[in-house]
């Protein structure tokens, strides 16, 4: 069996690995091993930030993974689009700059998790980050990852009079002082090109010797001497390959793979393992369990000018134009991702803490992994953002190479069910605003039927959909249900750590690319110090 050595193996080049990789790397005594499942991010439509509907749904570059039937959403299995490439979801995904609200982290702390305070966080997304407007208490100017402002657009304005009408501030900054109100998003995009991990972090960092990155090399175990990590199996083509340890192994694999690979691994719930012939060499019953994500469920409307994508995209002429502008410019709806402009809103149950999010795009589709329809139509999706409603995720046989079964849970809990009611009826008051009536010719989904409450509900169950942001699986804590500590190491386990989304205990109040970005940069240094200890 050919093998491989390093002093850090990390598992997964997603956001969270591209980062981790790049920064333990800075350090050129330390040689770091870099594994990744999927291909390189070498196709152009990667970096298109309009390009999403080209890569999303594409099994070169997406797991292509689907939930178990969810009782929430009637029965149905949802797609679930997850990164298979350098970057992972980070390559796929719709490039909001989103960091949560600080309460979220505040109460993570108050879980337990000393050092991931508000105030313990704020520096780490300042190093990561390189926002165009400069510096400041908040935000950072000369990290690696881009963070810029969008283009205006006519029925993007219109979203913010529409809110303002509806007696919502505008506000300059989701992620400045209040979180509460519309705005336009900032997005990771660099000159009109997508800013992930890959090309902020790893590639760079790929010029170092010490640093090693493999692509197609899918992790089946980790490896153990009693209950100490020293190395990871892994597939390469035809060959099953070892990569040894001699400091400690890393699991980046996201929400999904990372519970998959410590449960293939001998640790998880030991039901789970022995129902699978799995030896159990820790018992941790949170591995897997704790699975959150937002749902969202969308209103479509008709158009009554032609000023959405939809009409650029169906006239040869127009598009002609936009792609020269890109090619050109890197300007225009080819530089920008599907929603430009937002609101955070807080819900009755939830005064001073935003926990519903409303999302406005100028195209209209069926679905969120359909292409856009053939007339002129915009998106109106809305979100809870703190669920109370936990999933999981556990293997289906104790083959490495199938995927986990998922179980989001969705709509599980009463409060749920109506919360996701007020924020239907929240995007639907913005929509009835004058600045945004004007634009309305035809609510087509739900449509005008759609009023009671009852009614509502089943069009979420119908029609709701994840917004691609699971977390929480292998959650970070000090009780018997925690899988790491506050530094992210594995519990009962020596050499061994999960560095991801999974290790958040309780979903943000927003998108999580950012925040994953924070765990990974905040993780090296916890790293670097217990390295040198």
């Amino acid at each position: 069996m050919a093998q491989y050595e390093a002093d850090v193996v990390v598992v997964g080049a997603g956001s969270a690995g591209c980062v981790l990789a790049a920064r333990l790397s800075e350090n050129a005594d330390l040689r770091v091993l870099l594994l990744e499942a999927g291909e390189t991010d070498r196709n152009v439509w990667i970096h298109v930030p309009g390009g999403i509907s080209r890569t999303v749904g594409n099994p070169r570059l997406d797991w292509c993974m689907k939930t178990e039937p969810v009782t929430g959403l009637n029965g149905r299995c949802m797609p679930y689009p997850r990164g298979k490439l350098l970057g992972g979801s980070g390559s796929l995904n719709g490039m909001q700059y989103i960091r949560g609200n600080p309460r979220d982290y505040d109460r993570w702390r108050d879980l337990g998790n000393v050092g991931w305070g508000w105030s313990d966080v704020v520096p780490y997304f300042r190093r990561s980050e390189a926002n165009v407007r400069g510096a400041d208490e908040l935000h950072g100017d000369s990290g690696p990852l881009a963070v810029s402002d969008m283009e205006r657009g006519e029925l993007a304005d219109a979203l913010l009079h529409a809110a303002a009408q509806a007696g919502y501030p505008l506000i300059a900054d989701f992620n400045g002082p209040s979180q509460e109100g519309a705005s336009y998003y900032q997005m990771m995009i660099r000159r009109g090109r997508r800013a992930c991990g890959a090309g902020a972090y790893l590639r760079p960092a790929m010029r170092r010797a010490n640093l090693q990155v493999l692509t197609s090399a899918q992790a089946t175990r980790v490896l153990f001497e009693g209950r100490r990590a020293t190395g990871v199996q892994f597939r390469r083509g035809a060959e099953i390959l070892t990569a040894n340890a001699r400091r400690e192994v890393v699991i980046a694999g996201g929400a999904f793979h990372s519970p998959h690979l410590l449960q293939l691994s001998g640790i998880g719930p030991a039901p789970l393992l022995d129902r699978h012939g799995i030896s159990v060499v820790t018992d941790l019953t949170g591995v897997g369990a704790n699975l959150q994500d937002h749902v969202q469920v969308r209103v479509l409307c008709r158009c009554t000018q032609p000023v959405t994508i939809n009409d650029v995209l169906n006239s040869p002429l127009r598009l002609a134009g936009e792609v020269a502008r890109y090619l050109l410019f890197r300007t225009g709806i080819l530089a920008y991702g599907p929603f430009r402009t937002g609101l955070f809103a807080c819900s009755s149950a939830s005064p001073g803490w935003p926990d519903l999010q409303v999302q406005f795009g100028p195209v209209g589709f069926s679905a969120v992994t359909e292409p856009p329809l053939k007339y002129s139509s915009f998106t109106m999706s809305v979100c809870l953002l703190r669920p109370s409603s936990r999933g999981r995720v556990e293997i289906g046989s104790p083959d490495p190479f199938a995927l986990p079964k998922i179980q989001p849970d969705f709509l599980s809990t009463e409060d749920d069910r109506r919360l996701m009611i007020e924020a239907f009826k929240l995007g639907r008051r913005l929509l009835a605003q004058p600045a945004l009536a004007a634009y309305v010719a035809e609510e087509v989904l739900p449509g005008p039927g759609c009023m009671s409450d009852a009614q509502i509900l089943e069009h979420v169950r119908e029609t709701g959909s994840t917004v691609h942001h699971p977390v929480g699986t292998c959650r970070m804590g000090a009780d018997e249900l925690s899988v790491v500590d506050a530094r992210l190491r594995v519990r009962g386990i020596g050499g061994l750590r999960v560095v991801d989304g999974a290790i958040m205990p309780e979903l943000v109040s927003g998108n999580v690319n950012a925040p994953i970005v924070m765990i990974a940069e905040k993780a090296s240094d916890l790293m670097r110090e217990d390295l040198r200890a």
